[in-house]
């Protein structure tokens, strides 16, 4: 950054408070976290306008605040931000809205590590309080398929009234890798409750055959499910 520039961080991250906080570069620095909001109904408003939003979770809330920095710095104005954050329905595969209807919501999310599995569950479930959750992850990274790695999964899908873990068997193979079992997916999770797949049609038979009434379905990969219809399943599941 040059002298006199300016750095918008985020103050929530610790480490890089830290670092910015200590340095002494000739630079003017500007913070943000997470707006002020609250949650009705499922949907988050903006607060003190009363902005109702498309996105939620803490997550894309302080990217928003992020942006409307960057946009004050560039000279747009905050009425013009507020109409267009209005809008705005977030980035693919970021609880990513496949389909809503009565009392059920689909999402898709990239979620791929332990950490964005954690957060991207406990955002589905402070958003919809009265609803229960069944959250499905593939793991499918090369890390997340290592056996010691698994370990970081601990507790991170407890907040899941459905906890459900996916591997295609066939990447396996393809990394060249020793196979997980349901055993070892539990174990690690820390949740003998789990239910695991390796069969991408065994899945999405077990999907389809539930009752989704007051129930919303959080699918999170970075691969593709084996090849479901996400958006298919999605309409055509039970509610």
């Amino acid at each position: 950054i040059l002298p006199n520039g300016k750095l918008i961080y985020c103050e929530n991250d610790l480490e890089l408070r830290k670092v910015v906080v200590n340095s002494k570069a000739n630079i003017e620095k500007i913070p943000y976290a997470i707006p002020s909001h609250k949650v009705i109904d499922g949907t988050t408003y903006l607060l003190p306008q009363n902005i109702a939003l498309n996105v939620f979770g803490d997550h894309n809330l302080m990217n928003l605040n992020a942006a409307r920095l960057v946009c004050e710095q560039l000279g747009i104005n905050e009425d013009d931000f507020n109409l267009a954050i209005a809008s705005f329905t977030g980035a693919a595969k970021r609880l990513e809205l496949l389909n809503a209807k009565n009392q059920t919501s689909v999402y898709k999310d990239f979620a791929h590590s332990p950490s964005k599995l954690k957060a991207t569950i406990d955002a589905v479930k402070a958003q919809f309080t009265n609803r229960k959750l069944v959250a499905c992850i593939e793991l499918h990274t090369f890390s997340s398929l290592n056996k010691s790695f698994l370990e970081q999964y601990k507790g991170t899908m407890n907040e899941a009234d459905l906890a459900i873990v996916y591997i295609d068997e066939k990447t396996f193979k393809q990394k060249k890798m020793e196979p997980l079992n349901e055993i070892d997916v539990q174990t690690s999770f820390d949740d003998f409750n789990i239910k695991f797949f390796n069969e991408a049609h065994v899945l999405e038979a077990y999907l389809r055959s539930q009752n989704f009434k007051n129930t919303n379905l959080l699918l999170m990969s970075s691969g593709n499910f084996g090849g479901i219809d996400l958006v298919k399943l999605a309409l055509e599941l039970d509610v």
